[in-house]
């Protein structure tokens, strides 16, 4: 009888035994689980990591060429979103971002539902170009200068334009230069059509066009520094120089 109930006993601890073990599975698997970061998570950490390595390219850049670079750091998100927000999805043709940097206005572009392979950049510096090609790899990435717009859509067979998102420092040209640059857009693209472009001056970039109109934003505070959007649009085909 001892060794009966001795077996019983035995058993009995074993099957115990064996729950226990399971549910120190089960707990073992919840907490690693909950001390995995989830896929949100890391996509955060990704794109913070990406930023922060974005403004010192940027900042490395504006030091060797401050001319050319124009800002010390990328556009914000909420300045990216909000000069997103001004294109036009249903407008035909291709979205042309002039100086698009390291990305931050083409990634709001993307993410307010534009296309990749809709996409034109002109970029003129070459280490950026890398980057677009690899962040935008459906996208066209043209390495040049991006105030020859009339010359690079030349070469591409003159593609029908539907809106221009600018990042190029425009103040630092001569007035002459941002005319033609803004001439070449309104000719490239239908009227009404935008071109879009971000500043941290009170007064326009471009004046002295014939037709020419501009709406403004408010001010984004957050961005550094602070900036606006100014959307530029034509009622004409093309546009003259007031005399």
């Amino acid at each position: 009888m001892q060794t009966l109930k001795r077996k019983k006993t035995q058993g009995a601890t074993t099957r115990r035994d064996i729950r226990v073990l399971e549910e120190l599975r089960i707990l073992a698997r919840r907490t690693e689980a909950e001390l995995k970061p989830s896929a949100a998570s890391r996509a955060r950490v990704r794109r913070v990591r990406e930023r922060i390595v974005d403004e010192v390219r940027f900042l490395r850049q504006w030091a060797e060429n401050p001319l050319k670079t124009g800002a010390v750091a990328p556009s914000g998100q909420e300045l990216s979103r909000l000069m997103a927000a001004y294109v036009e999805l249903d407008r035909p043709g291709v979205i042309v971002e002039l100086g698009p940097g390291t990305g931050a206005v083409t990634q709001a572009l993307v993410d307010r539902g534009v296309p990749q392979d809709r996409l034109l950049l002109i970029e003129y510096s070459p280490e950026f170009c890398t980057l677009l090609r690899e962040r935008f790899p459906d996208a066209t990435v043209m390495q040049g200068n991006a105030y020859a717009l009339g010359e690079v859509l030349a070469e591409m067979g003159h593609p029908p334009v539907a809106s221009v998102v600018s990042g190029l420092p425009l103040f630092t040209r001569p007035l002459p230069e941002r005319q033609a640059l803004l001439s070449d857009a309104f000719r490239a693209m239908a009227p009404g059509a935008p071109f879009i472009q971000f500043s941290y001056a009170l007064v326009p970039a471009v004046k002295g066009l014939v037709g020419i109109t501009w709406s403004t934003s408010r001010w984004v505070l957050a961005n550094l520094p602070p900036a606006r959007v100014w959307a530029y649009r034509s009622a004409e085909d093309i546009v003259a120089v007031a005399a």
